[in-house]
């Protein structure tokens, strides 16, 4: 048994580093994974510039939609200064038209009057007669005259017979 069947990984290469073939074809392996790397940032590139005349569209858009909208906020702030305007010599002049009718309508008013009777009260129910007079007075005076005696039935009032 040789040495290189108990340990064949120390001893057996796969690649040869100092064989002209074995660098071409080590180089070329390189050139190849260059290539691609080189095609995948030149297409992340092509798509980050895509992106970004994107973005500058969106930004001229953008800038005309708010010089449009800009101008029309200034036109609408026109037309209601010149309303405003208007309302207030609508104001004024309905104003002097009611100054110049209001003789008029009170002449109206005072030829089409309704004359109403004084309300009668009808006080044959005896539920709606009149009560008598409700002595008001203060508690000292009340106390003076004799009225408060001592409250055993507080709905009560002394000398006040039920």
């Amino acid at each position: 048994m040789a040495i290189t069947d108990l340990a064949p990984a120390v001893f057996h290469r796969t690649e040869r580093k100092h064989r002209a073939k074995d660098t071409i074809r080590r180089l070329r392996r390189e050139l190849a994974e260059l290539a691609d790397k080189l095609r995948a940032a030149d297409a992340k590139q092509r798509a980050a510039d895509d992106f970004f005349d994107r973005l500058l569209e969106d930004r001229r858009h953008l800038y005309g939609a708010w010089e449009f909208a800009e101008l029309k906020r200034q036109e609408a702030e026109q037309v209601a200064m010149c309303a405003m305007e208007e309302t207030a010599g609508l104001n004024a002049e309905v104003a002097e038209l009611r100054a110049q009718l209001a003789p008029f309508l009170a002449a109206e008013a005072n030829a089409h009057r309704v004359d109403v009777p004084p309300m009668q009260r009808d006080t044959s129910d005896p539920a709606d007669q009149a009560t008598g007079p409700i002595d008001v007075r203060p508690l000292w005076a009340a106390r003076d005259a004799g009225l408060l005696g001592a409250v055993t039935d507080p709905g009560r009032v002394a000398g006040v017979s039920s």
